[in-house]
């Protein structure tokens, strides 16, 4: 009788564990599908500061019943950087058109179904004939076509000509900055100077360096790439290099009636920033949803108008604005999209090195 009692004492304890095991597995399973369930439903992007208004992104989640996880970067290097780490589960992301090139060579990108893109048409075909990079749109979608230029606080500095020339002002040192940024930087002096911004000509490069090094450089207060609008807003510099969308987001309408932001006559580095598709992407059809979504005539009217853009890559958008830009379309025709330059980007490097360190 004991060793019945003793049997079914053994038989129940393992019809015990695998009731438990079999429920472990049940609830194992069900949290794998709330997870992939989860993941569906996010869209991971990974894009510049200050460019992309709240307000559609609210609309594209509201419109799709998704959430849109939202990161951002400073630089291209640091955009590249990250993504060179690995794991950082990202769906879409916004290079710009140089780094669009090293992307597509190291395979970094999905080649674009563009069957499920729509809204293509409303592209430029100017923009696409400066976007050499991937004219077909294969791997990249373009975004924006615009240049850094220089924004002014007019009540600080009332006189001003409409030139690179104005870093080379020792009356405004202390209250300048220029982009901490290798090739805007180095662009400028090499269009201030009459060469080409993709130049690999040593003698043109080093000439650059020694406008940047022995003009601008003694005036500036800091290279900066990140906090030069709020210091153009707090007015700890009256004049900056940068993007209109980061100074006009931080300054008060007060000081926007005080601002002038423009291109300089002389050209400099332009951008075609794009939506690229990363390698994998996990959330592939969210990803071309949203890309078609940015290029509906109204969300791009409403994105440029937000940040005072021109509408340069979307032709039906410019009918829907409603605001006039901080500075027109007519500003670009002498800028020059940065090109990959190879191996030659050495010489870029070694000039940076120069002005940022010495030497």
């Amino acid at each position: 009788m004991k060793k019945n009692l003793i049997a079914a004492g053994a038989l129940w304890a393992v019809l015990s564990a695998t009731v438990a095991l079999g429920g472990c597995s049940k609830k194992e399973e069900t949290q794998t599908a709330s997870r992939q369930a989860q993941s569906s439903t996010r869209l991971y992007v990974y894009n510049w500061t200050y460019y992309t208004p709240d307000s559609i992104l609210r609309k594209f989640e509201q419109e799709y019943g998704v959430t849109i996880v939202y990161d951002t970067f400073a630089s291209n290097e640091e955009l590249y950087a990250k993504l060179l780490t690995g794991g950082t589960g990202y769906d879409l992301v916004f290079p710009s058109g140089d780094y669009v090139s090293i992307m597509i060579k190291q395979g970094m990108l999905e080649k674009l179904d563009k069957s499920k893109l729509q809204n293509m048409g409303n592209i430029d075909p100017l923009v696409l004939q400066k976007a050499t990079y991937d004219p077909g749109m294969d791997y990249a979608v373009p975004y924006y076509f615009g240049a850094a230029g220089i924004a002014v606080n007019t009540a600080r500095v009332p006189d001003y000509e409409k030139s690179w020339s104005i870093f080379g002002r020792t009356d405004l040192r202390g209250k300048m900055t220029m982009l901490d940024d290798m090739r805007e930087v180095l662009g400028d002096a090499l269009s201030y100077l009459g060469y080409s911004v993709n130049t690999v000509n040593p003698a043109e490069i080093a000439a650059a360096r020694d406008v940047v090094n022995n003009e601008w450089k003694p005036n500036l207060l800091k290279f900066d790439a990140e906090a030069f609008g709020k210091g153009f807003a707090d007015e700890d510099f009256w004049v900056v290099q940068g993007y209109a969308e980061v100074v006009y987001e931080e300054i008060s309408d007060e000081l926007k009636a005080n601002t002038v932001f423009f291109i300089p006559p002389e050209g400099g580095p332009a951008y075609i920033d794009s939506m690229c598709i990363l390698k994998g992407a996990k959330n592939m059809d969210l990803a071309y949803k949203f890309i078609d979504f940015i290029h509906r005539p109204d969300i791009y009217a409403e994105f440029t108008d937000y940040f005072g853009f021109p509408a340069t890559a979307n032709i039906p958008a410019r009918d829907l604005k409603e605001i006039t830009p901080y500075y027109t379309a007519e500003e670009l025709i002498n800028v020059e999209l940065k090109d990959d330059v190879g191996e030659n980007l050495q010489l870029y490097d070694d000039a940076w090195l120069t002005i940022r360190v010495g030497g």
